[in-house]
Order: structure tokens, then C-alpha cells, then sequence
């Protein structure tokens, strides 16, 4: 398959990836725009910061361990800032599952563990998890 046609009206999605690996980087966001999404990267917590601010994505990837502002540091700002609070967070980390309920009670919509077979050759577990946020936050309104 190839990447997704759209109508003449659909609006295509953006997604912003918060990595500080330039290899896991480069991956999502290849895999990101072959699944049809806009994609926007950042390489430290400063600069997602910033561009979420700046482009008000529809989603945000937010890696965890990252330079200058911590990705919970991050997760943090961004909810509770009302131009981005309603932008849903995936968040992408190497942490064991034991942290998923911290980080979904500080406003992450869903967990991604790094070291699940998601960057090995195909991004297609976190493209679906992507497309079910998305769904969601569509269903749900914010």
C-alpha cells in the first residue's frame, strides 16, 4: 500500500514528534507522511514546547527522556496551557508499563512503549494507536 489518497476535502492531519533520537525521528515521521499525516519534528523538550505551541498539531508523540525540558515536564506545560491543552499526547518511552497510569493521570491519552517491535522495520502498531486517539478525540469532541 502506498500513501492514503485524499478527497478533495478532507484536511490532512499533523502530528508532532517529540524524539531526541534523530533515528527514531526519522522513522516515525517517514512512516507518519507515508500514512498521510503532516508531520512536524523536534529534537528537546524546549523546542516541542514551542512548536506545539506555534502550529497547534493535532496530535503530539512526546518521548520521555529528552534534553533541556523532560518530556513529563513537557506533557505538563502543554495541558495545562489553553492553546494546547486539548491536543492529545501519545506518549513514546523506553519506561516500563508501570508508569502508563502516572502519565495518563497527567494527561497523556495513551502510552507507547518504545521497545515494542515500533520502530523495527514498521511503524504500524503506533500508526493504529494514532488513528484510535484520533478517532476518539473526533467521537469525544476535545
Amino acid at each position: 500500500m502506498g500513501i492514503k489518497s485524499w478527497s478533495a476535502g478532507a484536511t490532512v492531519r499533523t502530528i508532532l514528534v517529540v524524539e531526541d533520537s534523530r533515528l527514531m525521528r526519522t522513522v516515525a515521521a517517514r512512516d507518519l507522511a507515508k500514512a498521510g499525516y503532516r508531520v512536524i519534528t523536534a529534537a528537546d523538550g524546549e523546542h516541542g514546547l514551542r512548536s506545539a505551541r506555534q502550529s497547534t498539531p493535532d496530535l503530539i508523540l512526546l518521548d520521555m527522556l529528552l534534553p533541556k525540558v523532560s518530556g513529563l515536564d513537557v506533557l505538563r506545560a502543554l495541558k495545562t496551557d489553553e492553546l494546547t491543552k486539548y491536543i492529545p499526547v501519545i506518549v513514546l518511552t523506553s519506561l516500563s508499563k508501570g508508569n502508563a497510569d502516572k502519565l495518563m493521570n497527567e494527561g497523556a491519552a495513551a502510552f507507547f512503549e518504545k521497545s515494542d517491535q515500533a520502530f523495527q522495520g514498521s511503524s504500524a502498531g503506533l500508526i493504529q494507536l494514532i488513528g484510535s486517539v484520533l478517532a476518539s478525540v473526533n467521537a469525544t469532541g476535545k
